[in-house]
């Protein structure tokens, strides 16, 4: 069996956000081992905290290897042992609202004043400043400003993606943010400000098709979901359901001709070439779907990956995670929660050779670990109980 890995275990993390973009971005430190300390108010109604079964999983999934410490920032008291808690940290994260952290006085020039190594990542709706730093953000609001809205769905109504998208990749972009200026401080000893949005971040998602305006001069639209550079790519129906097809490119395209049975389309002077397959789309279309509408899902599948086109299931959550592949995998991992039991949660998507990662925690009550970890900055209990008393802890 592998050893414990936790590369970033020399790490402290202060984690002031909430909701999913900035717990997205720490939730790559907690899992490779740093220490994660999850500051919250005392008496805040938290809109991330379990109310239900949805709410339940989603904060174990998302703050799962944390330790948390209620704090009243707002209290002088609090506000000391908060700068003493930052003192001591490589990191912290934060999702306000860019003129909130001012008001509280824990902006990055304030904090940096007190820790100039300290790593300070802040991720916002819009940006840290110019017309819509102001602005509330959520991740809707991000799709829609930054493009994807316009180039999903059917042709005539703007659908949002699936997922956050918009705050997952926010997240992410901070954690990498967050290790670059890690790196950089091993030669310049000094820290940085490190800042994303929700809206740079979807902007930035967009990838070919924003090249497609930037450098084409060409506003992508919808294309439900056919590829909008390449054809044949797509949803085909089956005899008992939907397989994706992605035959790119001449090669791909006539082995599929050959599996479907059809090689004289391959040479049909509408789809001899890439470009005419996708002026020709609707035309192709309709003869591939006369053809796999004939035989099962799982007859094509493994018919087209013989002949080495590529293709696949259309699988609910369910499907996905009892798919052979997926399992191989290791996608989830088992947490032994206290109430609950045994719970499964989502995996890191990222292995390395020689290591594994140690069995999970789950995500902590609130202020689980206060007496802890003011122990750690030397507050003894009589304090730790006089500070609880006044609603500083």
């Amino acid at each position: 069996m592998a050893a414990p890995y936790l590369p970033l275990k020399r790490f402290v993390v202060l984690d002031l956000s909430r909701v999913r973009s900035g717990p997205a971005a720490v939730r790559q430190f907690a899992d490779w081992g740093a220490d994660i300390i999850k500051i919250e108010e005392p008496s805040e109604v938290k809109d991330d905290k379990p109310g239900g079964a949805a709410k339940f999983s989603d904060y174990q999934n998302t703050h799962r290897n944390k330790r948390s410490l209620t704090l009243n920032l707002k209290d002088p008291r609090g506000k000391a042992l908060f700068m003493e808690l930052v003192k001591r940290a490589d990191v912290l994260v934060e999702n306000y609202r860019p003129s909130v952290k001012k008001k509280l006085g824990i902006d990055y020039e304030s904090l940096r004043a007190v820790n100039p190594r300290l790593v300070y990542a802040s991720i916002s709706g819009f940006g840290q400043d110019g017309p819509y730093a102001g602005r509330p953000g959520l991740d809707q609001i991000a799709q829609g400003l930054g493009g994807i809205m316009s180039v999903t769905g059917e042709p005539g109504r703007p659908m949002r993606a699936g997922i956050p998208i918009a705050d997952l990749s926010a997240g992410l972009f901070a954690a990498i943010g967050i290790l670059i200026a890690l790196l950089d401080r091993e030669q310049s000893g000094q820290g940085r400000w490190v800042q994303t949005s929700l809206l740079q971040a979807q902007v930035w998602m967009m990838d070919f098709q924003a090249t497609r305006w930037l450098i084409d001069g060409e506003v992508p639209g919808q294309s439900g979901n056919d590829h909008p550079t390449s054809a044949p790519t797509g949803v085909y129906p089956t005899a008992d359901g939907h397989i994706n097809i992605a035959a790119m490119g001449s090669t791909m395209f006539t082995r599929l001709c050959e599996v479907l049975g059809m090689p004289e389309m391959a040479t049909d002077p509408r789809f001899i070439e890439a470009g005419l397959r996708v002026e020709n789309r609707a035309d192709l279309n309709r003869e591939i779907v006369a053809r796999t509408r004939t035989r099962d899902s799982a007859d094509w599948i493994a018919a087209l990956n013989a002949a080495g086109v590529p293709c696949g299931p259309i699988l609910s959550m369910d499907g996905t995670f009892a798919d052979e592949q997926v399992r191989h995998l290791r996608m989830t991992r088992e947490v032994e929660h206290p109430r609950k039991g045994p719970i499964s949660i989502m995996a890191q998507p990222v292995n390395f050779s020689d290591g594994e990662l140690p069995a999970p925690r789950p995500a902590p009550e609130t202020g689980a670990h206060t007496a802890e970890i003011l122990a750690w900055l030397g507050v003894d209990a009589a304090e730790c109980e006089r500070l609880r008393g006044a609603g500083v802890v």
